[in-house]
């Protein structure tokens, strides 16, 4: 998925907006994680994580509409976590 994000992020400012925007909340979500290690589904972690799931919706459904990624797309969470996080300090 981020492959396909990556070269198309290079020519579009909006998905670049909201690619950064996942970004941030892929970090400040992970950021929380580990710190309350155990408590995944506990309050702000859970908030956090419903936040950043939205923003990656946000970036999925405008990609869809572009046709940069196939309508039958799904991801894990914690996993695109990590691949924003690691793109974004790359």
């Amino acid at each position: 998925m981020l492959e396909s994000l990556s070269t198309a992020v290079q020519s579009d400012i909006d998905l670049a907006k909201l690619l950064e925007r996942a970004c941030e909340y892929a970090q400040i979500y992970l950021l929380a994680k580990q710190r309350q290690k155990g408590c995944d589904e506990m309050g702000e972690v859970a908030t956090l994580k419903e936040e950043f799931r939205e923003a990656v919706d946000e970036v999925v459904e405008y990609c869809k509409g572009k046709k940069i990624l196939p309508d039958d797309i799904s991801y894990d969470i914690d996993s695109i976590a990590s691949e924003l996080t690691r793109i974004n300090n790359d």
